[in-house]
């Protein structure tokens, strides 16, 4: 079992920056990818981020440039750091975390970008 905990969400203006945490715990030995989702009403989930044990990102092109996805293995932390953010990034964000048949998801944190 793991355990995901976000935060770090909230109402922002259009060009502003949050950064999102999300704090792992339990069997978390061996999780080699960890990520963000997001959904906004009406769509599908979809992948923002992720990032593997060994440092590799990977990003969705709506993303590139403004958002950052980074790890402390010290603190089981995954973090997201979103920059310029636009009305188009308004969703829930969701941390996950995929480990053997198990697909693992935080409890969502909503950002809301808007004027």
């Amino acid at each position: 079992q793991v355990q995901l905990v976000e935060s770090g969400g909230g109402l922002v203006q259009p060009g502003g920056s949050l950064r999102l945490s999300c704090a792992a715990s339990g069997n978390i030995f061996g999780i080699y990818v960890m990520g963000w989702y997001r959904q906004a009403p009406g769509k599908q989930r979809e992948l923002v981020a992720d990032l593997t044990r060994g440092g590799s990102t990977n990003y969705a092109d709506s993303v590139k440039g403004r958002f950052t996805i980074s790890r402390d293995n010290a603190k089981n932390t995954l973090y997201l750091q979103m920059n310029s953010l636009k009305p188009e990034d308004t969703a829930v964000y969701y941390c996950n975390v995929p480990l053997g048949p198990y697909d693992y998801w935080g409890q969502g944190t909503q950002v809301t970008v808007s004027s």
